[in-house]
């Protein structure tokens, strides 16, 4: 999936824009909204509140068509079964959400600590047909606020077949001894790429930052204090935003971000075992590493070798051994995400392959003694995720069942659910970042709804295909 470049300047000029936002009351927010959107943002945003608004409204009038229902539900068997564990699922994820949030406000980033303490790094780039981001990737982290002479640089080349080795010439050119290049003899796969780069690094923490990903200047030192300050920290999973955050689909996904980055993995962290740190920028332990680095180049599923969800299978591996695995929320890289519908449904494609993949590996020892301490808070992070795989086929029967028997009351119901439940992210993104960019939050909803449900079912049906869907250059 190839997206445009976009500078560090200008997501500083978001940023400055968003907290400037911030201050303005509640109608100036929404005439700066309305100014600064176009029209087609204006019609999916005014469509979602129509529908969700339309639908409250049907709902409300058709009360004794939801009384019916029930009582035919009721009055079956399985009608009665499914209304059961629907409401045993819902006051577990009612709990759930409540025991996350209680975690949540606990939650506390490290400061970055000295340079004296800072470890030495080595931060691992991979990159495949990336063009002229990479140079970008490597200029931000040379700039990074860290002692030169503790940090090592290493590109690696995944045998692209773009401009991609030639910009990290140039880069090379510019930084000098700063930063190390190399090339894969041909297109391995990001795993392998990362697998040279751990070999060849000499740092005492391993950093991962994809080639599409901009960093700020103190990201590096606040990745990799947690080592510092806990001896059995393991991994760090960095905090990650939308770097090409000009298009409707990378505004839904900047509001996702916020929510799985900063109130989940938040939560988390509190329990040592944040579950998947993330390509863009993660931080490794090397003792950790090398800890699990031959059984993780050699990972299959079902007798193919597994060449997608890398960063998800590090961090159950090294989560296995017994550390700790945290998040830094002011630990920030911004990255490239699809813009359109086909680059959206293949990066989920794999994400969830990868989720299911790693679930049934982590199942495998959550529930020994797999580590010193409180183990209950992990395990119940497992469930909440394994109870979605397990439950998914029964709730998508129901509802195509809903779908045809009982079209306005699915509807409606549906999209006061959407009104209900989005907003909570909406009030997380604008208390954090931006008013009127957290409404998108409801929008992201309805496509996930209606445009992503198939997602989970198809992946947990194809989790032993291989391939990562949107490496390719686009066809002309």
């Amino acid at each position: 999936m190839k997206t445009k470049n976009t500078t560090k300047n200008d997501m500083k000029t978001l940023k400055n824009n968003t907290e400037k936002n911030e201050k303005k009351s509640f109608f100036s927010r929404i005439k700066h909204l309305i100014e600064n959107a176009n029209a087609w943002g204006i019609f999916v945003m005014g469509s979602t509140f129509v529908l969700m608004f339309g639908s409250a409204y049907l709902a409300y009038i058709l009360q004794n068509d939801f009384t019916q229902l029930h009582l035919e539900r009721r009055s079956t068997m399985i009608g009665l079964i499914f209304m059961i564990v629907a409401a045993v699922f819902f006051v577990f994820k009612l709990s759930f959400f409540i025991y996350t949030f209680i975690r949540f406000l606990k939650y506390k980033a490290i400061p970055s600590v000295s340079n004296e303490e800072l470890p030495t790094v080595t931060v691992i780039v991979p990159a495949y047909n990336e063009g002229k981001q990479v140079w970008a990737t490597l200029k931000s982290l040379a700039e990074s606020d860290y002692p030169e002479h503790k940090i090592q640089l290493l590109a690696i080349d995944d045998g692209s077949k773009d401009d991609t080795w030639n910009w990290m010439l140039e880069a090379k050119k510019e930084l000098g001894d700063r930063v190390s290049v190399c090339q894969q003899p041909k297109n391995m796969g990001k795993r392998h790429a990362l697998y040279r780069g751990f070999n060849e690094g000499t740092g005492e923490i391993f950093v991962t930052v994809d080639s599409d990903s901009i960093v700020d200047k103190d990201t590096l030192r606040n990745l990799v204090s947690p080592f510092i300050v806990d001896e059995n920290c393991g991994a760090v999973a960095g905090n990650i935003r939308v770097l090409n955050n000009d298009k409707i689909l990378p505004k839904m996904l900047d509001v996702s971000f916020a929510l799985s980055f900063e109130f989940v993995r938040s939560s988390e962290s509190t329990l040592n075992s944040v579950l998947c740190t993330p390509g863009a920028l993660a931080a490794y332990r090397a003792t950790a590493v090398f800890g699990c680095l031959d059984e993780w180049i050699n990972q299959t599923f079902m007798g193919q070798a597994s060449d997608i969800g890398e960063d998800r299978a590090m961090t159950n591996m090294i989560l296995k051994q017994g550390f700790h695995v945290l998040f830094q929320r002011n630990a920030f890289a911004y990255t490239n995400v699809p813009e359109k519908y086909q680059g959206l449904y293949k990066m989920f494609i794999r994400w969830g392959r990868s989720n299911v993949r790693e679930n049934i590996q982590m199942s495998k020892y959550v529930f020994t003694n797999f580590r010193k301490g409180p183990k209950t808070g992990t395990r119940l992070l497992f469930f909440s995720q394994f109870s979605r795989i397990v439950l998914c086929y029964p709730f998508v029967l129901f509802m195509l069942v809903f779908v045809l028997t009982h079209p306005l009351l699915f509807l409606s119901s549906t999209f006061v659910s959407i009104l209900v439940l989005s907003t909570f992210p909406v009030i997380f993104y604008a208390k954090r970042y931006s008013f009127s960019e957290s409404i998108w939050a409801y929008s992201y909803s309805v496509l996930f709804t209606f445009g992503l449900f198939w997602i989970t079912p198809y992946a947990i049906v194809t989790a032993s295909r291989s391939g990562w869907l949107t490496r390719e250059l686009p066809q002309k």
